[in-house]
C-alpha cells in the first residue's frame, strides 16, 4: 500500500468538506427518522397497557445480556444468539477468538434480538409493523459492531500490521466516493463501455430524444425470421444484459440465431422532466417495433423485457391491442411487476404521505436522480450492498475487486419527474394496471387481457424488488399460453446465469390456478441455467430459418454510430 501523508489528506478533506455535503438531501433520512420514531412510541405507549409481557421480555433481555458478562472469558460458554444464516459480518474468526469482541458481537445480536421480537410481538397492524420492522432494521444493520472500527477486530488488526495505512487509505476512498455520490462496489478502472462491457458488435440505426435502437451483428449464419427486440429497464443502463462476453444474455440470443435488437434508454437531464409514460410508448416502444419490423419485414417479432421494462412492454402490448395491431409472436418477461398489490420491502416507501411529497417535491418537473434510487434499492439489502463496502472500503483502505454486474449497479440512471411520480401512484398506490380499463394511455384503455401471444415469464427466488408471488400474480391477469419460471438467487443474479457456467437452478411445470406457494410445491426443480431452457421454448414457437443480414439496418435505418452509442455513456449527475 502507498504511503499517503495524512496532514495533507485531512487538510483537503477539510478543504472540500462543505462542498461535498451542500447538496445532501436530508428529506428521506427525516422520513425514516419521523417513521421509526412515531412507530416506537405507539409501540412504548401500547406495551403499557400489558406491563406483564414487557416486564417479562425486558427481564429476559436483561438475563441473557448477564449470563453474556459472565461467561465472557469462559472460552467454553455457548453464546446466546448466532449471526443470521449467510452473513458475513462476523465470519472472521477474530469475533470468536478475542472474548471483548465475541462479547460485542453476542450482546449486539442479543440487542437486535430483542428490538425485532418487540416489534413482532406489537399490537401494530400489518402497515405499522412492516414499516418499523424495516426502519429498526436499518439502525441496527448500521449500528453493528463490525462497521466501526475500535470495535472491529479485522480493522485494528489491519491497523496495526499497516501502521495506520488503512485508515489513511479508507479516508481518501471515502473522499472519491463523496466525490462521486455513491460507494464504489467495484474496482471501476477495470471496465470500459465498448471495450469490456457493451462491447457485442453492432451499430445505432435509430435514435430519438428518449432512446437509440441498437441492431447486433449476427454471430450465427441463419437467423430466426422473427427478430428480438430487448426493452430493458428505463431507470438502468441497458448493457445489463450485455455484460463482459462470458455474461452476456444478447451474445447468448446471437449465438442460439437471432437476429438482436436492443433499446438504449436516454438518460434524461431535467430539460426531459416532463416526458411521459405515454411518451416512453409512443417514442420508444413502439416506435422501436415500428424499426425492428421495417428493416427485417417480419410480420411479427419477438419481446423480450425486464423489470420496468416489462411492464413497458406489457402496456406497450395493450395499447397497440386496443388500436387493432398485434405484431408479437412471443413475449418475455424478467422479473416484472403487473399487479403491484404486494411490493416487498419497496412498500415502506409508497404510500399517500410519501408519495404526496414526491409529487410537491417534483411538481417544477426535472428528474428523480438515479442515485437517490439506487441508495433505495440499496438500502433493501444494507448488510450486504452497503456497510459491506463501508467496511472494506473506508476502514480497511481496499479496493473491491472487479466485478461487472456491480459496476452496472453504480451506473444509474434518472427518471423524468412526469414519470416517476405518475409510475408511483398509478402503479405502485393505485394498482391500476391490474383492472382492465383503469388505465388510459396513447388514447385508449389498457387492458393485459387483450394480450394473446404466447408468454415466458421469469421470477427469481430472492427478488426484494419484485417480489416472485407477486409477480405470480400475472398468471392470472395474463389470458394467454403462459409459461411461468422460477430461477434461483436475486433480481439481477438469477436473471444473468450464463448457460456456459450453468450454475443454481429453476423451478418449472408447477400447477396454476390455485396460488403461488402451491405452484412451487408442485414444481419441477431442474439444475443449472435457464437460457437453454428459454431458448427451447422460443424455437418452439415457430418462425423458420433464414440467411443472417448481412448488414445491420437497411436504407430507411441507416448506421448512426457504432454500439454501444452515445446515450449509454452518460452518466447520472
Amino acid at each position: 500500500m502507498n504511503e499517503t501523508n495524512p496532514q495533507a489528506l485531512f487538510e483537503k478533506y477539510a478543504a472540500k468538506g462543505h462542498h461535498l455535503f451542500k447538496d445532501f438531501s436530508l428529506s428521506e433520512s427525516q422520513e425514516m427518522a419521523s417513521q421509526f420514531t412515531n412507530s416506537w412510541n405507539t409501540i412504548m405507549t401500547r406495551a403499557m397497557d400489558s406491563p406483564e409481557e414487557w416486564t417479562k421480555a425486558i427481564t429476559g433481555f436483561y438475563q441473557d445480556q448477564f449470563r453474556l458478562w459472565v461467561n465472557m472469558f469462559n472460552p467454553s460458554a455457548e453464546g446466546v444468539d448466532h449471526p443470521v444464516p449467510g452473513g458475513k459480518r462476523f465470519d472472521a474468526p477474530e469475533w470468536d477468538e478475542s472474548p471483548l469482541h465475541n462479547y460485542l458481537k453476542q450482546s449486539y445480536l442479543l440487542t437486535s434480538r430483542c428490538l425485532t421480537g418487540m416489534i413482532s410481538d406489537s399490537t401494530l397492524d400489518d402497515t405499522t409493523k412492516s414499516k418499523c420492522d424495516f426502519y429498526t432494521r436499518q439502525f441496527i444493520d448500521a449500528m453493528s459492531p463490525s462497521n466501526f472500527a475500535m470495535t472491529n477486530p479485522e480493522v485494528l488488526k489491519e491497523t496495526l500490521e499497516s501502521k495506520g495505512q488503512n485508515l489513511v487509505q479508507g479516508l481518501e476512498n471515502l473522499m472519491q466516493d463523496m466525490e462521486k455520490g455513491r460507494i464504489s462496489m467495484t474496482d471501476e478502472s477495470a471496465f470500459e463501455l465498448g471495450k469490456d462491457l457493451a462491447a457485442t458488435p453492432g451499430s445505432v440505426i435509430f435514435q430519438n430524444e428518449l432512446m437509440q435502437l441498437i441492431q447486433f451483428k449476427p454471430l450465427a449464419e441463419k437467423v430466426n425470421e422473427r427478430p428480438v427486440l430487448i426493452v430493458p429497464p428505463c431507470i438502468n443502463k441497458y448493457y445489463i444484459l450485455d455484460l463482459s462476453e462470458h455474461n452476456s444474455y444478447v451474445r447468448y440470443c446471437l449465438e442460439q440465431g437471432n437476429n438482436v435488437f436492443i433499446i438504449s434508454w436516454r438518460n434524461p437531464d431535467e430539460a426531459l422532466g416532463d416526458k411521459t409514460w405515454d411518451d416512453y410508448l409512443d417514442q420508444g416502444t413502439i416506435r422501436a417495433v415500428d424499426a425492428v419490423r421495417n428493416i427485417t419485414g417480419a410480420k411479427k417479432i419477438n419481446a423480450v423485457a425486464w423489470c420496468i421494462g416489462g411492464t413497458l412492454l406489457a402496456t406497450t402490448m395493450a395499447v397497440l391491442a386496443a388500436k387493432g395491431k398485434k405484431p408479437f409472436a412471443t413475449a418475455t418477461f424478467f422479473t416484472t411487476l403487473l399487479d403491484f398489490s404486494d411490493p416487498g420491502e419497496l412498500g415502506v416507501f409508497i404510500d399517500e404521505s410519501q408519495v404526496n411529497q414526491h409529487e410537491y417535491k417534483l411538481a417544477e418537473g426535472g428528474v428523480m436522480p438515479g442515485k437517490q434510487l439506487a441508495t433505495t434499492f440499496a438500502m433493501l439489502r444494507a448488510n450486504d450492498l452497503i456497510w459491506n463496502y463501508v467496511v472494506n472500503n473506508y476502514l480497511k483502505g481496499k479496493t473491491p475487486p472487479p466485478f461487472d454486474i456491480l459496476y452496472w449497479n453504480g451506473d444509474s440512471t434518472n427518471m423524468t419527474a412526469a414519470m416517476y411520480t405518475w409510475y408511483l401512484r398509478e402503479m405502485y398506490l393505485e394498482n391500476k394496471l391490474a383492472e382492465p380499463g383503469a388505465l388510459e394511455l396513447c388514447g385508449v384503455p389498457v387492458d393485459l387481457g387483450e394480450i394473446d401471444c404466447p408468454v415466458y415469464y421469469l421470477s427469481t427466488i430472492d427478488d426484494h424488488i419484485a417480489p416472485w408471488k407477486t409477480t405470480f400474480i400475472s398468471t392470472e391477469l395474463l389470458k394467454c399460453p403462459m409459461k411461468f419460471v422460477l430461477g434461483a438467487s436475486g433480481h439481477v443474479a438469477g436473471v444473468i446465469n450464463p448457460a456456459a457456467k450453468n450454475k443454481r437452478n429453476f423451478w418449472v411445470n408447477g400447477e396454476t390456478g390455485q396460488g403461488a406457494d402451491h405452484w412451487l410445491e408442485t414444481a419441477e426443480s431442474l439444475p443449472g441455467s435457464w437460457w437453454p431452457h428459454w431458448d427451447q421454448w422460443l424455437k418452439s414457437h415457430g418462425g423458420k430459418e433464414i440467411p443472417a443480414p448481412e448488414q445491420v439496418g437497411n436504407s430507411d435505418y441507416a448506421e448512426i454510430e457504432p454500439a454501444p452509442g452515445a446515450y449509454v455513456l452518460a452518466r447520472a449527475s
